[in-house]
């Protein structure tokens, strides 16, 4: 059985998105974490304020940057979950935008030397039936796919709440996606609240679609808050992941904006919360 410690666990970046990326680094540093979730969001990184020889360079500096510390990328993000994203909309336009804007973000998750790329389906117009937004997003995400097929790249599909999103918020609906797009570019991202949420649990998720398929791990406390500040049963979630033999990621996912003001703060309070019932390594 796997153990799991703190060198398996990330920092997703959006919540030090008023701060600068050296900031990010100096946090996680300090708080002993090395692996991050690169948010391509501004202030940190913005596509299309580079030509594609730019954005390459440009992260090429930010990998060497990370190298030095001992860091590494081990996913990117981009941020695809709203505005002008989506591969749900009825707009072909909008959706061959996205699915460009994938394309490309292969290249940057590449260039920050992970070949994981996150992915989500966002949400059809809550007034158009809701299998014709599916159908749009499950075409969307094969088409994606088939990219990173060719590219060497690993699709990590996450449900959401259902605030979120009205596609996928349950297990039944990623499995409706896996199946219908049938890649083996495209894994599962389990996110914990979206989990708890819909009323299922990591054990299911496990029975569903076996260790091989769940490639990410989303992790926080209820409402993507602070670990140890809500109710969720965080150490019964790294007993199942023991269980199961997890050997991927596990993403701290401490991304209410209320954290906003001093991520550092609690990044550092969810690590030391860790530290009390995992081992460093």
């Amino acid at each position: 059985m796997k153990k799991i410690t703190l060198n398996d666990f990330a920092v997703m970046t959006p919540s030090y998105q008023q701060y600068s990326f050296d900031y990010v680094l100096d946090s996680l540093q300090k708080i002993g974490i090395r692996n991050i979730d690169f948010w391509g969001g501004i202030p940190h990184f913005y596509r299309f304020d580079y030509t594609d020889e730019g954005a390459a360079a440009f992260l090429k500096e930010l990998r060497q940057k990370a190298e030095d510390r001992g860091m590494r990328f081990v996913i990117y993000t981009p941020e695809t979950l709203a505005y002008p994203y989506s591969i749900a909309d009825p707009n072909r336009k909008t959706v061959q935008r996205t699915i460009d804007f994938f394309s490309m973000s292969m290249d940057d998750a590449l260039t920050l030397g992970t070949d994981r790329l996150f992915i989500n389906t966002g949400t059809g117009l809550r007034d158009l039936p809701r299998q014709q937004s599916m159908d749009i997003c499950i075409d969307a995400i094969a088409r994606i796919c088939a990219e990173a097929e060719k590219k060497g790249i690993t699709m990590m599909l996450e449900q959401l709440q259902p605030y979120e999103s009205n596609l996928c918020t349950t297990i039944g609906d990623i499995e409706t996606i896996l199946k219908a797009v049938d890649s083996p570019a495209l894994k599962v991202c389990v996110d914990l609240v979206a989990m708890d949420v819909a009323g299922e649990s990591l054990e299911q998720y496990f029975e569903r679609f076996g260790e091989e398929k769940i490639g990410f791990i989303h992790f926080s406390d209820a409402h993507h808050e602070i670990c140890g500040t809500g109710n969720l049963p965080l150490k019964e979630y790294i007993e199942t992941l023991e269980r199961h033999d997890y050997s991927s990621i596990v993403d701290l996912e401490i991304n209410d904006s209320i954290y906003w003001f001093d991520p550092h703060a609690a990044h550092k309070q969810t690590v030391d919360y860790l530290r009390t019932f995992i081992p460093e390594r």
